[in-house]
């Protein structure tokens, strides 16, 4: 009779239910809320009260993707005979201006945008990659201190990344890789790496040994059994393993605000430093963080079939 309820367990479960629900709202209020105001116009981002109901606009994006054309003052001959090509200019006597070519140019968000992406799918691919060849070669083979390294590998992760930036920043001054794409993707990688063993190797533990010597019998190598038999067993804690570290590399901001000033800089600490002083376009920071969530949402979305199995299927035993 276990498929009975009394009017008493009803209750808890609706009580249960409406909870699971007001959680829910009050942790997607905030996307709501930055998705909202990419499309407000920008009087009505601040208003008070809230404004929730408007037409929206796409002008913030356009802001957010474009430079328009701006008006300065002219500068010095010898500063002016230095520019750019991209910032001459006709010098307008009469109205003691400098008028900027009237075109249109990517703005610094776009750059950094790019900058994300490069950066954290390559640091994905070779953390997943480096990680799921160590995770095998301590799940199969008899390792001296296997444990020991284990626990050093983890170690790696028990400082937060602000502790060591500044140590890495002064290395990386002395090699000459401060605001470099090389040098964000090997930082993201070494942070990724102990998290991607230590996840894989659960995942390793898993797949019966049986299948490789099978394969060992029927003449495959050691390495053609790793990609023929184990590997598409692991397919599952790959995918898992590879959301969580771009998650981590898409997301990190300690090391991207110190190692970082312009030519590699990402979005995280991009968008902050548009909050100055002055009058804040908020709708144009909203759409730059809206467009920011869009990659990870897409690329989890597309893993979503093994992620569920991914992150439980290494903590199985049989």
């Amino acid at each position: 009779m276990a498929g009975v309820r009394t009017k008493g367990q009803r209750f808890t479960n609706r009580v249960y239910i409406a909870l699971v629900l007001v959680v829910t709202i009050i942790f997607l209020s905030p996307i709501y809320w930055i998705g909202s105001t990419a499309f407000k116009p920008r009087a009505q981002a601040t208003s008070v009260p809230p404004t929730v109901f408007f037409d929206p606009e796409v002008t913030p994006f356009v802001k957010l993707f474009t430079k328009r054309v701006q008006l300065r003052k002219p500068p010095k001959p010898e500063k002016y005979d230095a520019a750019p090509w991209w910032e001459k200019a006709i010098y307008d006597g009469g109205e003691r201006v400098l008028r900027v070519r009237n075109s249109v140019q990517l703005s610094a968000y776009s750059s950094r945008f790019l900058n994300s992406l490069i950066v954290a799918i390559v640091s994905t691919l070779i953390a997943v990659g480096m990680g799921t060849l160590t995770a095998y070669g301590f799940s199969r083979f008899k390792v001296a201190g296997k444990d020991d390294w284990l626990f050093f590998i983890l170690s790696t992760r028990m400082l937060p990344p602000v502790v060591v930036a500044i140590p890495m920043f002064l290395m990386y001054r002395v090699v000459g890789m401060t605001d470099t794409h090389i040098g964000l993707i090997i930082l993201y990688t070494a942070f990724n790496l102990s998290f991607s063993v230590w996840l894989m190797k659960g995942f390793m533990d898993e797949i019966p040994k049986e299948y490789e010597e099978s394969a060992l019998i029927d003449g495959y190598s050691r390495m053609k059994a790793f990609f023929k038999i184990v590997l598409p067993e692991a397919v599952t804690g790959i995918a898992a393993t590879s959301v969580f570290c771009f998650i981590i590399a898409w997301n990190e901001y300690a090391f991207a605000l110190i190692m970082t000033n312009r030519r590699a800089q990402t979005a995280p600490p991009f968008i902050p430093a548009q909050v100055g002083s002055g009058l804040i376009d908020w709708t144009t920071i909203a759409a730059g963080t809206l467009l920011f969530l869009i990659p990870v949402a897409i690329f989890t979305f597309v893993l979503r079939n093994h992620l569920l199995r991914g992150v439980t299927f290494g903590a199985i035993r049989k």
